[in-house]
Formats: structure tokens, C-alpha cells, sequence
């Protein structure tokens, strides 16, 4: 069946690609890269969907959307063996036939033979085979061109590679520029995260309820792990305009919030605790128990993090915390690895030891198993040590969320109490 050619289409929808997708084998974080990107230009978005390598359902899905926007956003499927398909799906949906474009496979032959010095395959050629009239997309950093084809008046289709970091450097190279000068968008929509963490969400919301209210900007809160995430978004004529309509509303949230407000966008804890450390000077050393190394791998994650980060020491034995930290065989025997005692002990003998000014540790217990009825799995104990002393605190995770969700809530925990004592704030939370 042939596209509706005079129904009123409005807007973009985003095609994903891939068996591997509705298998749950990788996380489609393309689509949402996608809804970013179009709300950044002002462009109308109204679906999403995921089909799998399957060319009959990949036509029907192409069909459809050809009804509905203006513009199809693909990804996947542009790759050289036999369960690629998108390319030529998207031309049989239009009777069109692929035509071998000899500038395309000459640029993926010399990237090919330069990253790994041999020849092209043979199945890599299809990758060259695109509908006649179509403009190409290039690909700066793999070998899948993507293109850029309108089939008919009025519908135009992007195919981009499923690899995001292709997907993203085609897009900012030359995909966001042709859209900007088609001026598909209408004025712009700008949104911003504002992060809070250890609050709870309904209590936030309940707080913010005047600002929930709001047209423009619209906030809309919703749950991370072990954070609450405030989004506000704004739509004006100009990016300008919609940061002014976001300004007001993000500073009273963020005044809101409290000592819980912490960052907003791309920052997470680590980033915004090695921030203040790095504007101090001064470092910082882990010693670590059921997180086993997460707050470490946490700070280090982070780019610029060994100006700082001195290093960490996973202690999971109590030999462990007794010959590396200087934890004392009494308080492990009388109080129990997972006890402010031992984690202040671990606090302070990682500082020293490593000759850090901030000492952080962590002990407890992360299940499924090893609880108590006085130490629940959930159970964990924190300490920061610094040349003014040592502050401990403890906390019952909920143990039916699992052992990774306790060790990631105990890593951030772990950092916002480093942050609160970096900035002088207080240790209790207004909004858990």
C-alpha cells in the first residue's frame, strides 16, 4: 500500500532498528539522545517505535509513519551483513531501487583499508547502495553513511547507523545544521534536570506544586535511584527566551530543595564533589566494604579526577580492616564489621594511610543474605574523616530493592555526605 499522499502530516517520529533492542540485549538510548536533539531544534515529536530485523515489519512501520510526520528518524539496520536492512526496505516502500554510489564506497574502502589494513569485504559494499537522489549523510567516525532521502513531497527520511556515537557526530555534523536552515523547528524547546537527592519525590512534588502547575515552563518530577529528578521545560522563540522563562522557576526549586539540591543536567555526585574538591585543593581517599570499590570507580569515572582522587582500599574481610585500615580487633569483636565504630576506624585509617585530607567509608550490609534482626539487609553505616574530625551516619536502605540498587544508593549517599561536609551543610535531609 502506498503512502497516504493527502493527509496532513505534523512533526518527526523516531524509528529504531534491531532485533537486539526488543530482545532487552541493549539499552535504546538513541531514541531518547533523538527526543533531546529534536527538542533542542523546536521540532514537533510525537512517537517512537522499535521494530526488529525484519524487513516485511520494517516496511510497515516506514508506511505508516509516512501517513502521520513530516520527517522519519531511523536507526540501525546500516550495516554490511544480511540482517541490515533498512536501506533497502525504506526504497522498496517507495518502488524505488538502491543505485551503487562509487563516492560513498570509495570513502568507506580508504577508512576501512586505513583502520585495519586490509581490504573491504565484499558484504561492506551494500553499505554504499542508497535510493537514487538521496543525500549522504557522512559517517566522521564509522563506516554506515546514513542518508537523507524525501520519497515524496512533503515526507523526508533520515537513516542514521545504531552505534550512538556515530549517530551523534552525523547528527551535530550535518543532519542538525540542514534542519536548522529548513527551519523545521518551531522557535525552540529547552529543558533542564534539576537534581536532588535522598529527597523523596512526593514530598518534593508536594512542595512544588504551585510550580507543577505551570504551562511554560511545565516541570515534571520523576524518581532516579536514590534521587529525585525536577524537569523543566520551556518553549519560546529563541533559546534565550525559553533560559529566561526556565531561570526563575529552576532558582526556586533549586532554593526548594535545599541542602538536597545538588546539580542539575549532566552533573551527578561524583562530578559535583570533585568539583568542590578540586576548587579546595585538597584530596580524598575510600575505604570500602559492600560497595566493593563503586565510590572509587564512581570519582574516577569522572575526567580530571586524579588531581584529587589519591586512591582507595576494598576491604571486604575483617583481616582486611584490621591490617590495612587499623580498624582494632575490639570493635570488630564487640561491635561488628557493619558499626559506626568500624566505619569511622575506616574513615580515618584510609585518610592516613593514604595521606589524604578526606577519608570516606562505607560498611554494611547488602544482602541477599547476612542480615539480622538488629542489622537488616539495608543496613549501612557511613563515615567522612577530615583533619577536624570524623562524622558517621546510618542508614536502612530498602532491602527489596535488591543488592545493586543498596550498593548504587550507598555509593551516592556515601558522596553527598562528602559534599555536605565540603560546603558546611547540614547532614539531615528537609525532604526524605
Amino acid at each position: 500500500m502506498a503512502p497516504d499522499r493527502d493527509h496532513p502530516r505534523e512533526g518527526a517520529e523516531v524509528l529504531c532498528i534491531g532485533s537486539e533492542l526488543l530482545l532487552g540485549n541493549i539499552l535504546n538510548s538513541n531514541a531518547r539522545w533523538l527526543a533531546e536533539a529534536l527538542a533542542a531544534l523546536g521540532i514537533p515529536h510525537f512517537r517512537q517505535t522499535v521494530v526488529g530485523d525484519n524487513g516485511q515489519r520494517l516496511q510497515e512501520a516506514v508506511r505508516e509513519a509516512s501517513r502521520r510526520c513530516r520527517l522519519l528518524i531511523t536507526t540501525g539496520g546500516l550495516g554490511p551483513t544480511t540482517d541490515d536492512l533498512t536501506a533497502q526496505a525504506i526504497a522498496d516502500c517507495f518502488g524505488q531501487s538502491l543505485e551503487l554510489r562509487e563516492d560513498v564506497l570509495a570513502t568507506i574502502m580508504a577508512r576501512y583499508k586505513a583502520r585495519r589494513g586490509q581490504p573491504i569485504p565484499a558484504s561492506n559494499r551494500k553499505q554504499a547502495l542508497l535510493p537514487k537522489g538521496a543525500i549522504v549523510i557522512p559517517n566522521p567516525t564509522g563506516t554506515a553513511p546514513g542518508m537523507i532521502w524525501e520519497p515524496r513531497p512533503g515526507f523526508v527520511v533520515l537513516t542514521f547507523p545504531g552505534v550512538p556515537a556515530e549517530l551523534h557526530a552525523m547528527w551535530r555534523q550535518t543532519v542538525g545544521p540542514w534542519l536548522r536552515q529548513r527551519s523545521y523547528g518551531r522557535g525552540v524547546v529547552l529543558s533542564r534536570i534539576l537534581r536532588f537527592w535522598g529527597a523523596s519525590e512526593s514530598r518534593l512534588a508536594e512542595a512544588a506544586a504551585a510550580e507543577l502547575a505551570q504551562t511554560n515552563p511545565t516541570v515534571a518530577p520523576y524518581a532516579g535511584t536514590g534521587e529525585v529528578k525536577l524537569r523543566i521545560t520551556a518553549s519560546a522563540e529563541t533559546s534565550q527566551g525559553a533560559e529566561a522563562l526556565i531561570a526563575p522557576t529552576q532558582a526556586r526549586l533549586m532554593n526548594l530543595g535545599g541542602s538536597s539540591a545538588y546539580g542539575c543536567d549532566d552533573d551527578n555526585m561524583a562530578s559535583v564533589v570533585l568539583k568542590v574538591l578540586m576548587e579546595r585543593q585538597e584530596t580524598v581517599a575510600t575505604a570500602e566494604s559492600c560497595t566493593g570499590g563503586a565510590v572509587a570507580a564512581a570519582l574516577t569515572a569522572v575526567p580530571g579526577s586524579s588531581a584529587v582522587v589519591l586512591g582507595g582500599i576494598v576491604a571486604y574481610a575483617n583481616a582486611v580492616k584490621h591490617k590495612l585500615l587499623g580498624v582494632s580487633t575490639t570493635d570488630l569483636e564487640r561491635h561488628g564489621a557493619v558499626s559506626p565504630s568500624v566505619a569511622k576506624a575506616m574513615a580515618v585509617g584510609v585518610r592516613q594511610h593514604l595521606g589524604a585530607d578526606w577519608g570516606v567509608a562505607v560498611t554494611g550490609i547488602a544482602g541477599p543474605g547476612g542480615g539480622s534482626a538488629s542489622k537488616p539487609v539495608g543496613f549501612v553505616v557511613f563515615a567522612v574523616a577530615s583533619g577536624q574530625g570524623v562524622i558517621t551516619v546510618t542508614r536502612r536502605l530498602n532491602a527489596s530493592r535488591g543488592r545493586h540498587w543498596i550498593q548504587a544508593v550507598s555509593v551516592g549517599t556515601s558522596l553527598d555526605l562528602l559534599r555536605r561536609q565540603l560546603l558546611g551543610l547540614s547532614l539531615e535531609n528537609p525532604w526524605v
